[in-house]
């Protein structure tokens, strides 16, 4: 079910943050009529096809007043999302609940909310944005690679249940992008508009699932194999023969 973006109506939740500029910008290149810019504090786009609408995609009411206002969507694009590196063992709990509210139940409060808009306005799309630690792990990322597992989860189910009204939810999985989330990291990063582009090639395409870079790619053909394939840092002696 390819999604046409011209003369669409695009709303992005984390908009400030920078695959969420960028996903506003590349819905502009490609012929959206409107993009609802979301975020807690939106900024000022200077820009009158841009809505910017405050959400906060905790709060339960600020996402209802989101779908309300902007009843007119056909693609929503589930960005917001946070960040904070740690053990499950010692993180402290407050955090990974945290890290659960925003990258969990606040995309799924999301999809519930506007899954009735999107089935009024003709089907439309839901793009989720994951990560490539949806399939991995790395000491230090594991209540945010939980997170984003969970959400991918998810996505297979709204997946499942979406389709009979003619929506298309696609999930995007990306490895290290060059984003003010990860700036501390010293790798090699994705450009986010080439990321953004990618994501919303596959939505046109009809794609449920788009790969971003070999990384995930790995990642995700990784998962077909053994856990010391997956993990080959882990003790042998651990290993069922």
């Amino acid at each position: 079910m390819p999604v046409v973006f011209e003369d669409a109506v695009v709303l992005v939740t984390g908009s400030n943050g920078g695959l969420g500029k960028e996903f506003v910008h590349e819905s502009l290149e490609r012929g959206a009529r409107r993009v609802y810019a979301t975020a807690r504090h939106p900024r000022e786009w200077n820009d009158d096809r841009i809505v910017a609408l405050s959400l906060d995609v905790n709060d339960p009411q600020s996402i209802a007043n989101a779908a309300t206002v902007a009843s007119d969507t056909t693609i929503m694009v589930n960005n917001a999302g946070a960040f904070a590196g740690g053990s499950l063992l010692n993180q402290p709990f407050d955090e990974i609940r945290a890290l659960f509210e925003t990258n969990v139940f606040g995309a799924i409060g999301m999809v519930r909310a506007f899954a009735p808009v999107l089935a009024r306005n003709g089907g439309g799309a839901v793009l989720d944005v994951h990560s490539v630690l949806s399939w991995t792990s790395f000491p230090g990322g594991g209540a945010y690679g939980a997170t984003k597992a969970a959400f991918w989860a998810a996505t297979n189910a709204f997946r499942l249940e979406l389709a009979p009204q003619g929506t298309l939810v696609t999930g995007l999985h990306l490895g290290y992008t060059d984003t003010p989330m990860i700036d501390s990291f010293d790798v090699d990063k994705n450009s986010p508009i080439d990321v953004v582009r990618a994501a919303f090639d596959g939505i046109a395409a009809g794609e449920y699932e788009v790969l971003a870079d070999s990384m995930t790619t790995e990642a995700k053909r990784l998962l077909s194999l053994s856990i010391h394939e997956q993990f080959p840092s882990l003790p042998s002696s651990f290993v069922e023969s």
